[in-house]
Formats: C-alpha cells, sequence, structure tokens
C-alpha cells in the first residue's frame, strides 16, 4: 500500500499539490485579513470575538479543502477511469482495490492534514496581526483555544469523510465536471454560514455526511472489479 501511495505522489508531483495547498492558504489568509484591516480602518471589527474568528476561518478552510479533494478525486481517478489510463494500473499483478484505496487514503490524508494546519497557519497569523493592531476584541483565553482545537479537529474529520461525497456523482459517468459540482454544492449547502444559523453547527449533519462519504468510498472499493473500462 505504502508503495502505490509513493507512486502516486510520483505520478501526480507531490511538490504540484503542496504548491496548491499553499497557495489556498495565502488566498484565504489575504481574505481574512483585508476584511479585518478594512473594518478596522473604519473603526469597526470585523468579529466580534476571537471565537467567531476561528468558526470563519474553520468554515472557509473546510470550505476550500472540500472542493480541492474532489479536484484531486477527479485526478487522481475520474480522469484515469474517463481516459482509460488506469487500465496500465489495473494489467499489473496488484488487485484493482489495493489501487483505488491507495489512490483515496492519499486523498483523504492529504485533505485531513490540510485542514488542520490550515487552521493553525491562518488562526495563528491573525491572532499575532490582533496582538500588534488590535483588529480582533476581547481576550484570548487558553480555554477558548482549547474549545476551538476539539471544534476544528472533529469538523476536520466530518469534511474529509464529505470530501469523498463526490466520488459517487463522478464515478456514474467518469465526469470531472460533475464531481466538482457536487463537491460545491456540499459546500454551499454545510458551509454556508449566516451568523449562528448553519447546518454545520448541528453537529449530527456534518458527522452523517462525513460517514456518508466514508460508506461511499468504501463502496468503491468494493466494487471496482465490476466498473466495465471498455
Amino acid at each position: 500500500m505504502l508503495n502505490l501511495m509513493r507512486l502516486e505522489f510520483q505520478k501526480h508531483k507531490l511538490a504540484t499539490l503542496i504548491k496548491g495547498s499553499v497557495i489556498a492558504y495565502l488566498v484565504i489568509l489575504a481574505f481574512i485579513t483585508l476584511i479585518t484591516i478594512e473594518a478596522k480602518s473604519r473603526g469597526e471589527f470585523a468579529f466580534k470575538d476571537y471565537n467567531e474568528l476561528f468558526i470563519i476561518i474553520n468554515t472557509i478552510v473546510r470550505g476550500t479543502f472540500i472542493v480541492y479533494a474532489a479536484t484531486l478525486i477527479a485526478k487522481f481517478v475520474i480522469e484515469e477511469f474517463k481516459n482509460k489510463t488506469i487500465t496500465v494500473l489495473f494489467m499489473y499483478p496488484i488487485s484493482r482495490k489495493k489501487i483505488i484505496m491507495a489512490k483515496l487514503t492519499i486523498i483523504t490524508i492529504f485533505t485531513f492534514i490540510n485542514i488542520n494546519l490550515a487552521n493553525l497557519f491562518l488562526s495563528g497569523i491573525i491572532v499575532m496581526l490582533s496582538n500588534v493592531y488590535d483588529l480582533i476584541p476581547g481576550t484570548l483565553t487558553a480555554l477558548s483555544i482549547f474549545d476551538n482545537s476539539i471544534k476544528i479537529l472533529m469538523h476536520s474529520f466530518a469534511a474529509t469523510g464529505m470530501s469523498l461525497i463526490p466520488l459517487f456523482f463522478g464515478m456514474r459517468k467518469f465526469s470531472v465536471p460533475t464531481t466538482i459540482i457536487s463537491s460545491l454544492i456540499i459546500v454551499l449547502i454545510v458551509c454556508s454560514n449566516n451568523g449562528d444559523a448553519s447546518l454545520n453547527n448541528i453537529i449530527f449533519i456534518p458527522i452523517t455526511l462525513g460517514i456518508i462519504g466514508v460508506y461511499i468510498a468504501y463502496l468503491a472499493i468494493r466494487k471496482i472489479d465490476k466498473v466495465d473500462l471498455i
């Protein structure tokens, strides 16, 4: 399994994947920084406290990397089925299930790590800027950091599972656009945030969707031997 994952990283260039993640970090950072500074210039605060800041960052990060995961599914799986290039891999004396499992394992690990790293990086930078320029009202406490860390960890597990849902839609007709669009719909439904009104605040919903995503991946792996490549 590890050798298969290593080969996938070599084929799809790990450095390129990391570069895409870093660009996403910087774009989100620029957006959050811009709205906080713009609000400060008007004598206002963009966020009412640090808890709201962490919620907004987490929401944007999860939405971003659910879509990013869909692009990886399209690149690692859907395109290879569509272009029939995956038949080359299936000619090796390795089971189809292990090949697909290696691909999906890379995507899930990459997504989970990115969600947590992005939250840590972005929150840390904004907190440091706030300490210098007084961008966020209130005081950041150790209890607040701990509570938000637990929430981010739980949401990252759920979001990682959710990121696999587009696999179901993409595999139906081996459609890359369908894969990406389905991820955008998931983000619009789950990650939309209107003040305190958000489906994501009902923890049962993202966890359920995460379980559904994992189940979809399981079915894709189990049924891969029956997929017609002709």
